[in-house]
């Protein structure tokens, strides 16, 4: 499983032109399933973004988590994130999860990530969706469960 997380001031979803999610300042986080990928991935992964101690503390140091800061956590499934491209010019997505089960995949991950922290929102998986953001910092992290093993 593959995480993109940003630092935002806000972030939003639409589809078909209608805001189907919002969230003020907090984390978005674009998540990627690889074929092979296992609740323990997503455990992994939810630990590591609740854990990131990238906000800042009074000092200015960035010391602190999404859930110290009590900020939002904004949740798109992205499969293009197992895109490969080290041959030819189309990216192969063979390694990322089948959409069938990546749907369920994806809902797993929102319903386990929402028994751990509560100000969560998600992105319509399989839509054609309008993703925005402010981002803050810029601050851009990525997580990869698959280096683990």
């Amino acid at each position: 499983m593959r995480a993109v997380i940003q630092r935002v001031l806000e972030a939003s979803v639409d589809v078909d032109h209608d805001n189907v999610s919002r969230t003020g300042g907090g984390l978005l986080v674009l998540a990627g399933f690889h074929r092979d990928d296992t609740e323990e991935d997503i455990e992994y992964i939810i630990n590591k973004i609740l854990g990131l101690r990238i906000f800042d503390d009074e000092r200015g140091i960035m010391n602190l988590s999404v859930t110290d800061v009590g900020g939002e956590v904004m949740l798109v499934s992205q499969f293009t994130l197992y895109g490969d491209v080290r041959k030819g010019k189309r990216p192969s997505y063979s390694s990322a999860m089948q959409p069938e089960n990546a749907s369920e995949f994806f809902h797993t991950f929102v319903d386990t990530f929402r028994t751990r922290y509560d100000r969560v929102q998600e992105g319509v998986f399989g839509a054609d969706m309008r993703v925005s953001l402010v981002n803050s910092g810029p601050v851009t992290i990525l997580i990869d469960s698959t280096k683990l093993f």
